[in-house]
C-alpha cells in the first residue's frame, strides 16, 4: 500500500496503475485516426480536382480545418456534462470511439462535400467526447498527492504521440498511392483496432470511472433535449442563410468558444457545491487558460499555415523522390516518442522540487514563440527552397514547449478541479486548445509566401511578451492555487 496515495501499487504498467494501458491504447489508436486523417485533410481541400482534392481557396481550407479542430475541443464539453449529469466517463468514451470510427468511414466512403461535412461533424464530436473523459479517467486512477500523476500523464501522452507518429505516415503514404479517400479508409480501420483493444480492457477499470457525479434531475432532462435541438436548428439556419460560411467558419467558432468559456468559468465559479478553496483553485487557472490557448494558436499552425508552408516552401525530395506532406506531421510525434519517457523521469526524480505549474506553462509559452521566430532564417524564400532539417529543429523546439505545457495541463486541471466539476473542469482545459485550435485557422488568414517575415515575427513575439508576463505573475498564481503544485 502507497503511503502517500493509499492505494495498492499492483500496477505493471511502467509502475503505474495497470488500467492505464488500457487507456494508452485507445489514445493511441484514435490519435492514429485523428492525426492521420487531419494530415491530409488541408491539402484534401485546396488540392485541384484534378490531384483529388475539392479545390478551395487555401485561406478557406485553412479555415475549415481550424474551426474542425477547435470542434474537436469544443465537444469536450458535451462528452463532459454527459459523463458527469447522465452516464458516466466510461460509456461516454466507448459511444465517443464508435462514432469518431462512423466519421472516419463517411470521409472515406461518401463523396465531395457531403463527406466532409458528415465526416468532421461525427469525429468531432467523438473525439471530444473521447478526450475529455480518457484524461479524466487516468486522473481518477492516482489519490490527490500521488506524486506518480504527472509522470502518468507523460506515459499517457507517450501513447498519444506514437499513433500520431505512425498515423501520417501512413494514411500519407496511402493518398499519395491511391488517393485521399483510401487514407481516410485507413483512418477508420485504425479506430477500429482502438476499439477491439479496448473492449478486452474495458472492464478492468475502476468501477467510480462509472459514477455520475453530478445526476441531472429526471424532470430537467426533456428541458435540456429541447435547448439542445433548438441550438441545432439554429446552426443549420444559419448555414442555409449563409451567415456561417466555410470562409468564415474559423472566426465563429472562436466566438463561440470564447463565449462557451466564459460562460463555463462562470457556472463553476458561482456554484453553491464548491467550496472557498476550490473556487481560489479554480481561478487560479483562468492564467493558465490564457496560456493554454496563446500556446495553441501557434502549436495547431502545423495542421494550417505549417502544413501550407511544407507544401509550397519546403525541399521535400530525396534522390527524384518527393516526401509527401502529410510526413511532416510525424516529426513533432517523434521528438515527443523520445522525450516524453526523459520529462516523466525528471518530475519524477524532482518530486516536489520539481518546477510549479506556472512556471513550466511559462516556459512553455516562450519557447512556442521562439520556434516562430525560428522562421525568420528563412523566410521570404522562392519556392521549396527551405531545407527539411531547418523544420525539423523548429518542430523539435514545438516538441520541448509541447511537454512543458500540454501534459501538465492535462494534470493540472484534475489537480484544481472542484469535486462536483471534475470531468468538466478537464473540459475547460480542452476549451483553451480549442480556442487556440480555431485562432490557428483565423491566423492562417493573414499567412503567404509574400508576407512570412511580419506574419512570423509578429506571431512568435507575442508569445514570448506573454510568457515572459506570465512568469511574473506565477507567485500570486500559486498562492491562489492553494497548496496545489
Amino acid at each position: 500500500m502507497d503511503a502517500v496515495s493509499g492505494r495498492t501499487r499492483e500496477g505493471t504498467f511502467f509502475g503505474h496503475p495497470r488500467s492505464l494501458a488500457h487507456l494508452f491504447g485507445v489514445e493511441m489508436w484514435e490519435r492514429f485516426s485523428f492525426y492521420g486523417m487531419q494530415g491530409i485533410l488541408t491539402i484534401y481541400l485546396y488540392y485541384s480536382a484534378a490531384e483529388g482534392g475539392l479545390g478551395l481557396p487555401e485561406a478557406t481550407a485553412a479555415s475549415i480545418v481550424g474551426a474542425y479542430g477547435g470542434l474537436v475541443y469544443l465537444s469536450t464539453i458535451v462528452g463532459a456534462w454527459v459523463a458527469d449529469r447522465l452516464v458516466g466517463s466510461e460509456r461516454v468514451l466507448f459511444a465517443s470511439a464508435v462514432l469518431i470510427m462512423v466519421g472516419h468511414l463517411a470521409l472515406a466512403l461518401l463523396p465531395g462535400f457531403a463527406g466532409v461535412g458528415v465526416g468532421l461533424c461525427a469525429v468531432a464530436l467523438g473525439s471530444g467526447g473521447l478526450k475529455a473523459n480518457a484524461t479524466a479517467i487516468v486522473g481518477s486512477l492516482y489519490a490527490e498527492g500521488d506524486e506518480r500523476r504527472d509522470a502518468g500523464f507523460s506515459l499517457f501522452y507517450l501513447g498519444v504521440n506514437l499513433g500520431a507518429f505512425v498515423g501520417p505516415l501512413l494514411t500519407g503514404l496511402a493518398q499519395e498511392e491511391l488517393g485521399f479517400h483510401y487514407g481516410f479508409g485507413l483512418a477508420a480501420i485504425g479506430m477500429a483496432a482502438g476499439l477491439v483493444q479496448y473492449s478486452f480492457g474495458r472492464r478492468k477499470l475502476p468501477d467510480e470511472v462509472n459514477a455520475v457525479p453530478n445526476p441531472l434531475p429526471a424532470g430537467r432532462r426533456p428541458l435540456v433535449a429541447a435547448a439542445a435541438l433548438v441550438a441545432v436548428a439554429v446552426v443549420v439556419v444559419l448555414v442555409l442563410t449563409g451567415v456561417i460560411r466555410p470562409a468564415n467558419l474559423a472566426n465563429v467558432t472562436v466566438v463561440v468558444i470564447l463565449a462557451a468559456a466564459v460562460a463555463y468559468f462562470a457556472v463553476i465559479l458561482s456554484s453553491g457545491r464548491i467550496t472557498a478553496v476550490e473556487r481560489r483553485r479554480v481561478l487560479s487557472f483562468i492564467p493558465m487558460f490564457l496560456a493554454s490557448f496563446v500556446f495553441f494558436a501557434l502549436f495547431q499552425q502545423q495542421f494550417t499555415v505549417v502544413a501550407i508552408y511544407v507544401d509550397q516552401r519546403l525541399d521535400r525530395t530525396f534522390f527524384g523522390w518527393e516526401m509527401p506532406v502529410a510526413w511532416a506531421n510525424s516529426i513533432n510525434p517523434v521528438f515527443i516518442i523520445v522525450l516524453a519517457g526523459v520529462f516523466a523521469a525528471l518530475w519524477t526524480k524532482l518530486g516536489s522540487r520539481q518546477p510549479s505549474s506556472p512556471a513550466k506553462f511559462a516556459l512553455g509559452t516562450v519557447l512556442m514563440g521562439v520556434a516562430f521566430l525560428m522562421f525568420l532564417p528563412t523566410a521570404g524564400g522562392r519556392g521549396n527552397s527551405t531545407p527539411l532539417l531547418a523544420l525539423v529543429v523548429i518542430l523539435l523546439v514545438f516538441s520541448v514547449a509541447e511537454l512543458l505545457l500540454s501534459p501538465v495541463g492535462l494534470s493540472l486541471s484534475t489537480k484544481l478541479a472542484p469535486k462536483a466539476f471534475h470531468t468538466q473542469m478537464v473540459a475547460l482545459n480542452f476549451l483553451s486548445v480549442a480556442l487556440g485550435t480555431a485562432t490557428a485557422g483565423s491566423l492562417a488568414e493573414y499567412y503567404s509566401a509574400e508576407n512570412e517575415t511580419p506574419y512570423f515575427a509578429l506571431v512568435g513575439g507575442g508569445a514570448v511578451l506573454f510568457g515572459v508576463l506570465l512568469a511574473l505573475a506565477s507567485p500570486y498564481i500559486r498562492r491562489l492555487m492553494s497548496g496545489v503544485h
